[in-house]
């Protein structure tokens, strides 16, 4: 015998007389807390959301759902779960959780597309319709985006610093104070430290020490004379830069000499070529002179020179006392180079030659450079010679045993 259901007309019906309403949710919400209108949800737009309910619940009535005994009348509010059997309590159950999935999904569906299944609940009031991703802003804030000025990042340019060193008595005094100078250089910097034959692991050891960006590199050309030395190392580093084309400035700096910070900030600004003079203690060491550039502002008008043996030299610069672009290496055509091989320093000059015709493979003539700093009115390095070359140190620069008492202390002390 088939069990009658009960339906009561609510005021939403008359707005709404081609639908049928499911009594269950209505009978849940007077048990518990009363009648309330759909119309006083906190909900961004309840008529739309409350017409979508309306519809799929009117929806599940016609498919026949009724029959089972799913919409329940006011008089089982008391207890239901005792009225019904364990399939129908399952049954209403699946339901009312795919209503809610349902309810979960409305947002994302075009409602106004299905306008004739759905009544129009807007009473002419337009519904903006929003995408998925996009961003809405205020009128006003896309004039103040446009009014902010745009930010100018001016990247340093990377400093190549290009030490050749080798193994004598003061090598970890030298690495270790310019180390510690180069340190204090802000960043971009890359320190590249060439050794001739291997690569000690005392260098090693010294240049982890520092904390400053390094590439250890090994010269493999036997160099038999000490002037040769030097320029085997340097042309090592010159063919890593041409082989990675790094891009920076170079500058050749002794790891004997001594360093103002800075000089290190000037090599920042160079163009192309770069010089400056340099403070030089004679071998003699009873006196000092000054060998490089005379400027006016930025411009080179002249050399300064003590030696009467240099004056056949085309520029009278020391070797820590200029600094060139990197891309003159492995980009000549840039600085409309026609150089039929790479620029190197040459081994087969006299002493003391290195210099000038290195930079003359670089520029043509002192319209080509850049003084500094302005005026070259300052000495910013000092080139000194102080090698002890008779001395011995030990290995690692440590001492493995206890040295022998020279002064020994007396009981009374």
């Amino acid at each position: 015998m088939m069990r009658s259901i009960r339906r009561t007309i609510l005021p939403a019906q008359h707005q709404f007389h081609d639908r049928a309403l499911p009594v269950s949710l209505e009978t849940k919400e007077k048990c518990q807390m009363g009648y309330s209108s759909p119309r006083s949800s906190s909900s961004p737009n309840p008529q739309r959301l409350f017409s979508f309910v309306f519809f799929v619940a009117a929806g599940l009535r016609r498919m026949g759902l009724g029959k089972f005994g799913i919409f329940i009348s006011k008089s089982s509010c008391r207890k239901p779960w005792q009225q019904q059997s364990y399939w129908q309590r399952s049954l209403h159950f699946f339901l009312f959780f795919l209503l809610g999935f349902l309810l979960g999904l409305a947002p994302f569906f075009d409602l106004e597309s299905n306008s004739s299944v759905l009544p129009n609940t807007n009473h002419g009031m337009s519904s903006p319709r929003r995408e998925l991703g996009s961003v809405s802003r205020p009128d006003g804030a896309v004039s103040r985006l446009n009014e902010i000025p745009p930010v100018n990042i001016v990247v340093p340019k990377l400093l190549l610093i290009v030490t050749p060193t080798y193994n004598r008595p003061l090598q970890s005094y030298y690495l270790h104070r310019l180390g510690q100078t180069l340190s204090l250089v802000p960043p971009p910097l890359l320190w590249i430290v060439v050794e001739t034959g291997y690569a000690s692991d005392e260098t090693a050891d010294v240049l982890r020490r520092t904390r400053v960006m390094y590439r250890h590199l090994v010269c493999k050309k036997n160099s038999t004379e000490m002037k040769d030395r030097g320029v085997h190392q340097r042309n090592t580093a010159l063919e890593h830069i041409e082989r990675h084309r790094l891009d920076g400035i170079v500058y050749f700096a002794d790891d004997d000499n001594i360093y103002a910070l800075q000089l290190f900030l000037e090599l920042r600004g160079i163009r192309r070529f770069g010089t400056w003079p340099v403070a030089m203690l004679a071998q003699s060491k009873s006196r000092a002179t000054l060998e490089g550039s005379v400027c006016n502002g930025s411009l080179v008008i002249g050399w300064n020179t003590n030696e009467k043996s240099k004056n056949l030299r085309r520029f009278h610069v020391d070797m820590s006392g200029f600094a060139f672009n990197s891309s003159i290496i492995w980009d000549p055509k840039r600085w409309h180079l026609l150089a039929p091989s790479s620029v190197r320093q040459l081994d087969t000059v006299k002493e003391g030659f290195q210099e000038t015709t290195f930079i003359e493979q670089i520029v043509e003539d002192e319209s080509q450079m850049e003084g500094l700093p302005h005026g070259c009115s300052k000495i910013m390095n000092w080139h000194l010679h102080l090698d002890a070359k008779r001395l011995v140190y030990p290995r690692f620069w440590k001492v493995s045993s206890n040295l022998e008492v020279v002064v020994s202390l007396t009981k009374g002390i």
